[in-house]
């Protein structure tokens, strides 16, 4: 979603339901922590931007990107939440660990959404450089939190609207 014209966290022009009422759990992967750890305390912050009560977000971690399914299924199973955020970050490597990882995390999130009925966010950043990792999580692209935050609002406010 991000490009070289986009900032991710520039929601003007958008239409981002009050979150009063709704409840988060957040999983972020501990490793590449200083990028998780950003993308964690963006959705945060935001989600309360628009309106959680901080007792309406559940926050726990995982050890990495691939652990994320599990944590995810985890929270909805025993979090009693309305929307999941998974939050990681996988840095390309040399080897085809990088598209192992990406894929299995892409796939396991998207079935939780199906499985559960409820909106699982795909916050993983997935990048060639750390550079590029640092630039979506409070730099020139903003942060891949806030959008992800903003993501699990809408989909809440979208299930509600029916």
């Amino acid at each position: 979603m991000a490009s070289e014209l986009k900032n991710l966290s520039n929601f003007e022009g958008t239409d981002v339901p009050n979150a009063e009422n709704m409840s988060f759990g957040i999983v972020w992967a501990e490793w590449n922590h200083s990028i998780t750890s950003a993308l964690k305390n963006g959705a945060h912050e935001t989600l309360l931007k628009y309106g959680a009560k901080e007792e309406n977000i559940k926050i726990k971690t995982v050890p990495g990107a691939f652990e994320l399914t599990l944590g995810g299924q985890y929270m909805a199973e025993f979090g009693n939440v309305d929307a999941i955020i998974c939050l990681g970050c996988v840095i390309q490597g040399d080897t085809k660990h990088f598209d192992f990882i990406c894929n299995s995390v892409a796939l396991g999130i998207t079935d939780l959404n199906i499985k559960y009925n409820k909106p699982f966010i795909f916050g993983v950043l997935t990048t060639n450089t750390q550079e590029q990792a640092l630039d979506r999580v409070g730099g020139k692209h903003g942060n891949k939190g806030d959008e992800a935050a903003v993501t699990a609002i809408k989909m809440l406010g979208l299930k509600n609207s029916f």
